[in-house]
């Protein structure tokens, strides 16, 4: 496994050591001992996630206020394009976003820890996108940053205009967002 920094440091990319041959591949998509030991997070995943969507859905910017979730995601078919927003109020790097693609064919995975909001939109025709969470989803909790929230300025590889869920399309700005310490 092969741990690379981004902008913002505590949020990084987990390339995972990939076997493969003429009958396929196969790789270690979580260990532990290995995480904690490259990226000095000891984390205690409790919940995994799944969820399909089709080109140009957008799900985010997502973040819960109080049981905040450090989430470990991935692609398994497909591609997104996927965004950390640090909402940390007293960090260096509050407002500030990662994005990249993830995909099925570069097995890249992204670590979000709690204090970020979250989101992806799918770039390919569907995906499958999965998530490992360090707590467990409290709707009462839940939070929406706009995803085109121009203090963030994120830069999302849109044709045409996202699917949006109702929450999403209700999502507070930056400036209104509830954020953490």
């Amino acid at each position: 496994m092969k741990v690379i920094t981004t902008a913002i440091p505590d949020v990084l990319i987990i390339e995972p050591n990939v076997f493969g041959d003429e009958r396929g591949f196969f790789f270690e998509s979580f260990n532990r001992r290995r995480f904690a030991e490259l990226t000095g997070c000891d984390v205690d995943f409790v919940q995994d996630n799944h969820s399909r969507s089709v080109k140009n859905v957008l799900r985010g910017l997502h973040y819960q206020i109080r049981q905040p979730q450090g989430k470990l995601v991935r692609v398994v078919q497909g591609a997104v394009f996927d965004v950390a927003v640090d909402i940390r109020r007293s960090s260096p790097s509050f407002g500030q976003s990662v994005g990249l693609e993830l995909s099925a064919e570069n097995k890249r995975m992204l670590w979000i820890p709690e204090g970020f909001a979250h989101g992806f939109v799918v770039i390919s025709e569907t995906a499958e996108f999965l998530y490992k969470t360090t707590d467990y989803w409290a709707p009462e909790f839940e939070r929406s940053i706009a995803w085109n929230d121009p203090a963030i300025g994120i830069q999302w590889p849109l044709q045409g205009e996202p699917a949006l869920s109702v929450k999403d399309q209700q999502a507070t700005s930056l400036a209104e967002a509830e954020h953490f310490a």
